[in-house]
């Protein structure tokens, strides 16, 4: 019986997988560079980056199922870092306030020797942030190591006007896309 690897060291990860019944046997963190290539769009860096980790833990255990994925926040053309710190949070914010954004997350599960990947597109619209709501949301500490500056499931959920598409996918992982990669991969 093959093992289930999850390859992300995301807590948020890891808690929507048990939301649908799903417990990795085993969670790795892939070692990768995530650094944009030249000209690179968002969509493309979230598959490339999930497919990347996939194998990087593939290559480790590969009698095991690996699950992988890797997501973006994206304004127009511009992928939007992860937070580190308040000045980067505060950029994310500015450029998220009054905007719609399109979240993108890569997807792959590694089996066999085979890979087979999804991309799922999520469009979030968010409200015009006044400076207090801004300052708020900068002092919860939410934004920390998030990408885009936020966390959908929290605090922010109260500045979303609207969103289109997968909300799990805005969390971090688009359960339905991944629920049908690991259909018949895993023990039921």
């Amino acid at each position: 019986m093959r093992a289930l690897v999850l390859a992300s060291a995301s807590p948020r990860r890891l808690e929507l997988l048990r939301q649908i019944g799903i417990v990795p046997d085993r969670i790795e963190h892939p070692e990768i560079d995530e650094t944009p290539k030249k000209g690179e769009l968002p969509p493309a860096l979230a598959l490339r980056l999930g497919l990347a980790k996939a194998a990087a833990i593939a290559a480790r255990f590969p009698d095991d199922v690996v699950l992988a994925a890797d997501t973006t926040v994206a304004v127009g053309r511009r992928n939007l870092p992860k937070a580190e710190d308040e000045a980067t949070a505060r950029k994310c914010l500015t450029l998220l306030s009054g905007r719609r954004h399109r979240v993108h997350t890569g997807v792959a599960v590694a089996a066999a020797g085979k890979t087979r990947s999804r991309l799922v597109t999520t469009a979030v619209s968010v409200k015009r942030l006044t400076a207090a709501e801004m300052d708020a949301y900068i002092a919860s500490g939410e934004w920390q190591g998030k990408s885009g500056g936020y966390a959908i499931q929290g605090r922010f959920a109260a500045l979303v006007k609207s969103i289109n598409g997968s909300y799990s996918n805005v969390v971090g992982l688009p359960l339905h896309e991944t629920a049908a990669l690991l259909a018949g991969l895993l023990p039921q």
